[in-house]
Order: C-alpha cells, then sequence, then structure tokens
C-alpha cells in the first residue's frame, strides 16, 4: 500500500539528480567513517533489551550511566560493520509516547541477509509483533517505545535494486 498524493515529480527529481548528485567516479570520500550510535529513548530498559537482543537478535554490548543525566542508563547493541544501536532512559523526566514529527526520527532501517530476514520474519509472527511487508525485502514494525524500525533483506549500499551509497 502507497501513500502520499497522486503526483509525479520525475521531472523534479530528475533535475535535481542532475544539478546536485556527483557521478560516483567524481565524488570525494565522506568526511565521516560510518554511524558510530544511533541513540534512541527508553522507557523500560529490560524490556528494550528483550526486543532488541532476543527478539531481533542485537546482541548487548554495554550498559552504564549516561554522562549526561544521573541516574540516566545508555546501553547498547550491536547492529553489525562497527555500528551501534543504543538507547537512554530518562527516570523522572516524562518523555511522552514516541511521535513522528518534521525533523525527527522516521524510521531505522537495518540491514540482514535474507534468510536472517525471513528467520526474523517468523520470530515477529511468534512474538506476535504486527508489521508491514512491502516488495517482499523490508518489513516495518514498531519497537516496545513505538519507535518505527525496518528490517531490509537488501544489502548495504542497495535499496530495492538500486545503488544508494
Amino acid at each position: 500500500m502507497r501513500h502520499g498524493a497522486p503526483v509525479d515529480r520525475t521531472a523534479e527529481w530528475d533535475e535535481l539528480r542532475k544539478r546536485l548528485l556527483t557521478p560516483p567516479e567524481d565524488r570525494a570520500p565522506s568526511s565521516a567513517r560510518g554511524v558510530h550510535h544511533l541513540a534512541l529513548l527508553s522507557s523500560d530498559v529490560e524490556t528494550t533489551i528483550a526486543f532488541y537482543q532476543d527478539l531481533l537478535e542485537f546482541p548487548l554490548t554495554e550498559l552504564f550511566e549516561n554522562r549526561d543525566y544521573q541516574g540516566s542508563t545508555h546501553f547498547f547493541f550491536d547492529i553489525g560493520n562497527g555500528n551501534l544501536l543504543a538507547f537512554f532512559d530518562f527516570p523522572g523526566l516524562d518523555l511522552g509516547n514516541y511521535a513522528e514529527v518534521l525533523g525527527g526520527l522516521h524510521h531505522v532501517a537495518l540491514s540482514v541477509e535474507p534468510a536472517r530476514w525471513q528467520h526474523l520474519k517468523e520470530k515477529l509472527d511468534a512474538a506476535g509483533v504486527d508489521y508491514q511487508e512491502m516488495s517482499g525485502t523490508s518489513l516495518y514494525f514498531r519497537g516496545p517505545d513505538g519507535e518505527r524500525l525496518e528490517l531490509i533483506a537488501d544489502p548495504l549500499g542497495e535499496m530495492y535494486g538500486t545503488t544508494v551509497a
């Protein structure tokens, strides 16, 4: 199911690519080394660990006090290739539920091998986690605090057969 207005922006995108997209052979290397960690919020540390470590099979790698907020837990999951998914809890701040807003996080897309994708899809089914499957390679679902996640079976640097990196 697709969303949005039935408008054709092909010409606009072609013009943007022509004007702004440098061909790979002429593109300068990025100044970044990669994603060190992406930090999200957790309302319950144990629930978050059960979801990400036990259900999605992302190993918990460390847990300690947040340096910026006394009593806050900062904890990390291995999402492959030296990249980490991190969480904070902020007890006493009453931050409210996850909300998708302009300028905010839309979703976190995590690449997994196709066999692992099928395995995790079966685990989501067994756990009763609702998801939306798109194009036979993407599963969209919500984490324990409402954060939107995607498991994508496409290789890193590719999306639906198009090289994106």
